[in-house]
């Protein structure tokens, strides 16, 4: 009798779209980040566009992950590698640009993202269900962080001076800083760029704080 042999497993839609955030996500890029250095609109990859809005799976198509393989100098030896992987060690966490931050509808009161707006990147994963992500805009926190780079926000993990943290005042401004000192009635903060001066915040101006604790460097 002839010995059966699996039939090999589909690949799914998950899988699929799972590569291109790992990808994206190697190369420090957002989906929307990945797209345009492909050369595709920058909606392409999106999480809103992988289903149709009567609910049907859409597939990228064999053009853009090839283009996406290419912006990232990757093999399909690298594509199919990223299949077996399975996403361990990743998670995926909202993403908006850092200057919506100041926005209203962005957080809830205590600095965790709520509402609608934000995109979605794979990242390493964090001990924080609530961790987000900000896409760096212009050159203000240079050398630390670049146009594009990516950081991790975790409202959950406990700060420590030298700490860098992300802070939104009761103005609504928001901030990349590292801590100095934190006592009961002020926030002593340090720049990160050279150029721009330190801030130091009477404790009834900070909405919130919240710690940095992944960058794409």
């Amino acid at each position: 009798m002839a010995k059966q042999t699996k039939a090999p497993r589909p690949l799914t839609h998950a899988q699929v779209w799972t590569v291109l955030d790992r990808l994206a996500e190697r190369a420090g890029l957002s989906p929307s980040g990945l797209a345009k250095r492909s050369g595709l609109d920058p909606t392409t990859f999106n999480k809103s566009k992988r289903v149709t809005g009567d609910g049907r799976e859409r597939w990228p198509s064999t053009e853009s992950v090839s283009k996406a393989l290419a912006a990232t100098n990757s093999t399909m030896e690298t594509f199919v590698q990223l299949l077996g992987d399975g996403g361990r060690g990743a998670q995926s966490v909202p993403l908006i640009g850092f200057a919506q931050a100041g926005a209203d509808g962005y957080f809830d009161p205590t600095g965790f993202p709520s509402g609608k707006g934000w995109d979605e990147v794979t990242l390493p994963a964090t001990n924080d269900e609530h961790a987000y992500a900000l896409e760096i805009e212009g050159d203000q926190m240079k050398p630390a962080y670049r146009e594009g780079d990516i950081i991790v926000v975790s409202p959950a993990t406990a700060i420590r001076r030298g700490d860098r943290v992300v802070v939104r005042t009761s103005g609504g401004e928001v901030m990349v800083k590292e801590l100095k000192r934190r006592t009961g009635k002020v926030l002593e903060l340090a720049s990160l760029n050279p150029a721009h001066p330190d801030r130091t915040l009477d404790a009834d101006e900070v909405e919130w704080i919240a710690r940095i604790v992944w960058a794409s460097q």
